[in-house]
């Protein structure tokens, strides 16, 4: 694993050990943020269930110029900051240590893109989305990532209130972009 693009190019990343995270391939995550590239320069960025960080150190990297990390798990902050200190990337990141949910009340400013990964059918996505509906962090322009199992329905994302502008399908998972409304990417 390792920083695809930009100020930390080339940069390898350590991963949590266990099995307590699935680090994004490098492969799914160039495609991402080929996805994202018009996007990412000067966006404040919120990496949910961070794991080790790769997705929000990722775009720093390539210019945002603010990150939060959220995690929970002990083994996985340490891997953040490390990875962090390493890519030299520690002054343009927040690292929450709480619950999800918790996190995201805790951001006052606008969040141009929020990133989740959380474990697979364990309804994470669904509660952080509740907190989303209504939080002050998400804007008109504000692009929400879900990274899912294959079999995820997310048509489940609708009834809470967000609209689905786009899926990507890899062999293995999916990332689901919602933006909050009506509201077209």
């Amino acid at each position: 694993m390792r920083v695809i693009a930009g100020t930390a190019r080339s940069l390898p990343l350590k991963a949590p050990e266990g099995m307590e995270t699935r680090p994004t391939t490098d492969r799914i995550k160039e495609t991402l943020f080929n996805m994202l590239q018009n996007r990412i320069g000067g966006a404040v960025f919120a990496d949910v269930f961070s794991g080790s960080g790769g997705i929000g150190i990722e775009a720093l990297s390539r210019g945002a110029s603010k990150a939060y990390f959220i995690e929970n798990n002990k083994k996985a902050l340490s891997c953040i900051q490390e990875n962090l200190r390493f890519t030299k990337l520690e002054k343009s990141s927040m690292i929450m240590n709480t619950d999800a949910c918790a996190a995201i009340d805790r951001i006052t400013e606008v969040v141009d893109i929020i990133f989740m990964d959380p474990p697979y059918s364990s309804g994470l996505d669904l509660a952080v989305l509740e907190r989303l509906k209504s939080t002050s962090c998400v804007g008109e322009e504000t692009l929400i990532i879900i990274e899912a199992d294959l079999k995820n329905d997310s048509s489940k994302y609708e009834a809470l209130g967000f609209t689905k502008t786009k899926e990507k399908v890899y062999k293995t998972n999916k990332h689901v972009f919602l933006v909050r409304g009506e509201q077209n990417e």
